[in-house]
Order: structure tokens, then C-alpha cells, then sequence
């Protein structure tokens, strides 16, 4: 019985952490976001960044880093472009995103 109750306990945790549909990801201090109408690009050269997906009309970007989705508000083209092109993207991430660009100033995009 013990063994079983384990057992459903990490099914139900898998389920909530997995992603709603394929196209709304659960982020980090937000919640479900929706995928629809952002631009989006996985990442195979980085130990830490594995997807990245921007909205450039609403210069809002959602971020796989090692599987956990977060989000960076007011964040223009220019710098998502420079860390996809960057040599290391987790190494630029660290020193121009991470820390910056905070959704709490400002708010969140709706769409």
C-alpha cells in the first residue's frame, strides 16, 4: 500500500510540473503561459539554456534554464538576438539577463 501511495504521489507531481498542452508552459513566479504568439527556438549548445521564446511586440521573453520556464519583461530584440548568437549562451544569460529585466517593475504582458 505504502509503495503504491509513492508511486501515485510522483505521478501526480510529473503532472503538474509537465506543461498544460504543448504550447502553455508553467513559469516560474506566473503561472501558465501560452505559447501562441511568441517566437520560439530550442537550444542544443547550452548545459543550462534549452529553450528560449520571445514576443517581440510586447518585448517579453520565457526561458527554459535546465528545464524550469522563467520570465524577463521589457526585454528588446537586440539582447534576446545577442544571446542567441552569443558563444556561450549561458554565460551571457548570467551576466546581461539573470537579474535584470524584472516582471515585478512594470508588470506583466497580458497577451
Amino acid at each position: 500500500m505504502k509503495r503504491e501511495l509513492l508511486v501515485f504521489l510522483g505521478m501526480l507531481l510529473l503532472a503538474a510540473s509537465a506543461p498544460a498542452s504543448a504550447d502553455t508552459v508553467m513559469v516560474k513566479y506566473r503561472g501558465p503561459v501560452k505559447l501562441d504568439n511568441f517566437s520560439c527556438e530550442s537550444v542544443n549548445r547550452s548545459s543550462l539554456v534549452k529553450r528560449v521564446c520571445y514576443q517581440q511586440t510586447n518585448r517579453y521573453m520565457v526561458i527554459s534554464l535546465s528545464g524550469t520556464y522563467y520570465h524577463y519583461c521589457r526585454i528588446g530584440p537586440e539582447v534576446v538576438g545577442a544571446l542567441m548568437q552569443a558563444s556561450s549562451i549561458g554565460r551571457f544569460y548570467n551576466q546581461s539577463i539573470k537579474g535584470q529585466y524584472d516582471c515585478r517593475a512594470g508588470g506583466v504582458p497580458n497577451g
